[in-house]
């Protein structure tokens, strides 16, 4: 006797989850991957749409409250780049954001800083204004410093993790990060340089973007990586 599974009308309103037989399916006999495939209702209206098991990764990173969730990267920074921008933010799913400094070098040495020049109108303007950051005992930088005395010789290269902290607040935007510089020249004594570096930007203001530059001179080579910390709602 043929099974009433088998003999669904496929072209009416659907398959009813009751008709469903996937025990009878074949194992996928593998590790899923970010180009699996799977089936979901759309918002719930009947319509049914696939998705790729990476959507479902990034979902469950924004739903994990602390989890950190891939946003964007630079890519391989290309030698004469001027600058390296996110516009990434998203106040209603991260309450702050992590970027990875993956090699980082500028094309000129000696005495060069990178700095991270924040926005509050999704990247259209940078505020590169003397005054409007705080670092150590100074206020007079043109951006967040995010790490000093980078250098660009053979062996020398600037990696680490750099933070900033609840953008969205309308108050002071704040920064901390660790951050490894590798310089051999007269700057740094020994070769190495442990940046612990934590800022303020002096102005109360929903940042929602920032721009990375060095202040002399353009990129060398290197990759920042963009995550957001997930809020859990």
């Amino acid at each position: 006797m043929t099974k009433a599974r088998d003999t669904a009308n496929l072209t009416g309103s659907g398959v009813g989850l009751s008709l469903l037989d996937i025990d009878a399916g074949t194992d996928i006999g593998a590790a899923l991957v970010d180009a699996d495939l799977m089936i979901v209702d759309d918002g719930a209206g009947g319509t049914n749409r696939k998705a790729t098991m990476s959507r479902l990764a990034t979902y469950m990173g924004t739903k994990i409250g602390g989890g950190m969730v891939y946003l964007a990267s630079s890519g391989a920074i290309s030698s004469g780049t001027a600058s390296v921008s996110f516009t990434q933010f998203d106040a209603s799913k991260y309450d702050y954001y992590k970027f990875s400094l993956l090699n980082v070098k500028p094309v000129s040495d000696g005495g060069i800083h990178l700095y991270g020049q924040v926005s509050t109108d999704g990247g259209s303007n940078y505020d590169s204004t003397s005054g409007n950051y705080h670092w150590n005992a100074n206020s007079d930088l043109t951006g967040f410093m995010v790490a000093y005395n980078v250098g660009q010789d053979t062996g020398e290269a600037t990696a680490g993790e750099w933070n900033l902290m609840a953008p969205h607040l309308t108050g002071y935007t704040y920064s901390v990060g660790n951050i490894v510089v590798m310089n051999f020249n007269a700057n740094i004594t020994g070769g190495s340089n442990a940046n612990y570096s934590y800022g303020v930007h002096l102005v109360e203001a929903d940042v929602d973007a920032i721009k990375f530059v060095l202040s002399s001179g353009n990129f060398a080579s290197g990759e920042i990586v963009m995550y957001g910390i997930a809020n859990g709602t």
